[in-house]
């Protein structure tokens, strides 16, 4: 394996960029050596912790030959561009979840970057969480039984008052808290049961603040047969559940991953399963460096980013117009 480290550039500072520039750092494959945002303050203490250039433009940063990656932590409709410049300029680019907001975007990001030959990898860590890792070890053992029903919830309590900038935008965050927790949820049970057949959805407000929904809840049958429901919210103490009902267990995921129990058919009792520690961000963002080497197939790629998009138009469509929607209807 090569001990070199990847150099990645970060592309938007906010929050969630620091927590990727942390987990790279932490994954001891990838450095920081540059960042961008369009606030001059921001690219200054951004610079300053990680002890990175500051560019002055994505413009810099795409035509800094030593750069070999792009971590894109933006507001959600800039994710196409940025990928297509970014691939244009040879860069290797991981993008935060949603890929994109529309199926048709993200079909062309994926065309971008297939015919530029550079990795593209969304930001779904959370199947990564041990907890939800051996869930899918029972499905495929065949220990689960035959996989039934499924249950999922990511919620937070910040949305009782409004939020800052794009985060507070119906048009970058459709369906309430959707675009920044449901879809985690959406690739959690994606990744236990492959890809969602029809959708039935409800998203309304019922005390934010804020200009979004503030809950939404949804159904979701499964072309491999099993339905499963899906809820998220900004206005209740932090849930972060992924549980899976079969014939022989149900298994039960909590505490961001780091929790696993189950109980066995004939027995109702829930029992606690020791889990092996994992660091999902830092895992992913090791994964990034090594799809780069080539020494690693992605997992989270593009098409795994179009299938949570498509669900993501589905909840919104069926919310919308109170039917089923087939979810062929967007991803096809």
């Amino acid at each position: 394996m090569n001990s070199e480290k990847i150099k990645l550039a970060s592309v938007g500072l906010g929050w969630w960029g620091g927590m990727l520039a942390d987990a790279a750092g932490r994954s001891g494959t990838c450095e920081i050596i540059s960042g961008f945002a369009r606030n001059l303050d921001t690219r200054k203490v951004f610079s300053e912790k990680y002890s990175c250039n500051s560019a002055e433009s994505l413009d810099q940063i795409l035509k800094d030959s030593s750069i070999d990656g792009l971590l894109v932590a933006t507001p959600h409709s800039t994710h196409l561009d940025i990928i297509s410049q970014a691939a244009s300029a040879g860069k290797h680019i991981f993008v935060e979840k949603p890929l994109t907001l529309t199926c048709e975007d993200a079909r062309e990001a994926i065309k971008i970057t297939e015919k530029a030959g550079v990795v593209l990898q969304v930001g779904h860590h959370r199947r990564r969480c041990s907890a939800n890792r051996k869930i899918k070890s029972f499905i495929d053992s065949g220990e689960l039984g035959v996989l039934h029903q499924m249950q999922a919830n990511l919620s937070l309590a910040g949305g009782l008052e409004p939020r800052p900038g794009w985060r507070n935008d119906p048009e970058e965050s459709p369906a309430g808290s959707m675009c920044g927790l449901g879809v985690h949820m959406v690739d959690n049970l994606q990744f236990l049961a492959g890809p969602a057949k029809r959708v039935s959805a409800f998203s309304k407000k019922l005390l934010s603040k804020t200009n979004l929904d503030d809950v939404t809840s949804f159904i979701i049958e499964y072309e491999s047969g099993p339905l499963g429901y899906i809820g998220t919210t900004f206005v209740v103490p932090k849930i972060c559940e992924t549980s899976a009902f079969g014939t022989g267990m149900n298994a039960y995921s909590d505490l961001e991953g780091t929790k696993l129990y189950i109980t066995k058919a004939g027995d109702d009792k829930k029992e606690e399963i020791d889990l092996d520690p994992i660091d999902p961000l830092s895992e992913q963002l090791s994964d990034f460096a090594s799809c780069i080497r080539g020494e690693k197939t992605i997992e989270t790629g593009g098409p795994e980013g179009l299938e949570v998009v498509a669900v993501l138009q589905s909840v919104i469509e069926s919310s919308r117009t109170g039917k089923a929607i087939e979810v062929s209807t967007f991803r096809d």
